[in-house]
């Protein structure tokens, strides 16, 4: 791999590089890092429409089944910009607290849009107008998992205020599945505050190793077509404790 660039921002390191390999497949790629852990964003340069990561496809997915004429969308996490790329033709806030990583994905992403605000996205969202959105979606990260004022109680009864009455939150997160506690708890919390959830996980042949998981939070059912979520499938997550600031 080629480091092309490195930064300190918010506690860890962010590093771009160049590869030729992404899980086998031969190619040129682009990856954002944080920290030497997994990696954070990635680009094709050879077809850089194409997505990347799993997550976001289901994603995607999830939001063009539930509402396909949907147009307002409210994104924490920017990373590389790929969901807000993706939807730029959509009324969209992305609310991302590092500057270093917005710069990143217009300098080394091709990142172009003119929606992300720069700030906490809980402090960014209290400021947005009551119903105002189709989708509220939380792609957030740091070194230590999603910061906890991001899952707790209080900031889901705060999302819901903001989603109009069909909306829907949908959240990245990492873990364990059915056997990690503050997935459960997260799980948990959602389903205190929304009638209707799912829960989505990318399964792996190693049973110890975190996953991409996706929660889903609505005040209506929420549907989708399995062979579109991308690998991920539906799971049952045991009951956990509520989370609250």
């Amino acid at each position: 791999m080629k480091l092309l660039y490195k930064t300190r921002g918010d506690g860890h390191d962010i590093e771009v590089y160049d590869t030729d390999e992404w899980y086998g497949e031969k190619g040129r790629f682009r990856l954002l890092q944080f920290s030497e852990e997994a990696v954070q964003g990635a680009v094709d340069l050879n077809h850089p429409e194409r997505i990347m990561f799993e997550y976001p496809r289901a994603i995607l997915h999830l939001m063009e089944w539930n509402n396909p004429a949907f147009e307002d969308v409210f994104i924490i996490g920017h990373g590389v910009g790929t969901i807000s790329g993706h939807l730029s033709g959509k009324k969209m806030i992305t609310a991302e607290v590092s500057p270093q990583i917005a710069e990143i994905s217009r300098t080394y992403f091709g990142y172009s849009g003119d929606s992300v605000r720069i700030g906490d996205g809980r402090r960014t969202l209290e400021q947005q107008g009551d119903e105002s959105f189709d989708y509220i979606v939380l792609d957030a990260f740091s070194d230590k998992g999603t910061p906890r004022h991001l899952i707790s109680q209080e900031f889901f009864r705060l999302v819901r205020t903001k989603l109009n009455p069909g909306g829907i939150m949908l959240m990245n997160l990492t873990g364990k599945g059915g056997n990690d506690r503050l997935i459960q708890a997260v799980h948990t919390t959602l389903t205190s505050v929304f009638p209707h959830t799912e829960a989505f996980i990318l399964p792996d042949k190693d049973v110890s190793s975190l996953k991409n998981m996706i929660l889903a939070g609505s005040g209506r059912p929420i549907g989708f077509k399995a062979r579109q979520m991308a690998g991920f499938t539906g799971t049952a997550l045991p009951p956990g404790h509520i989370l609250t600031d």
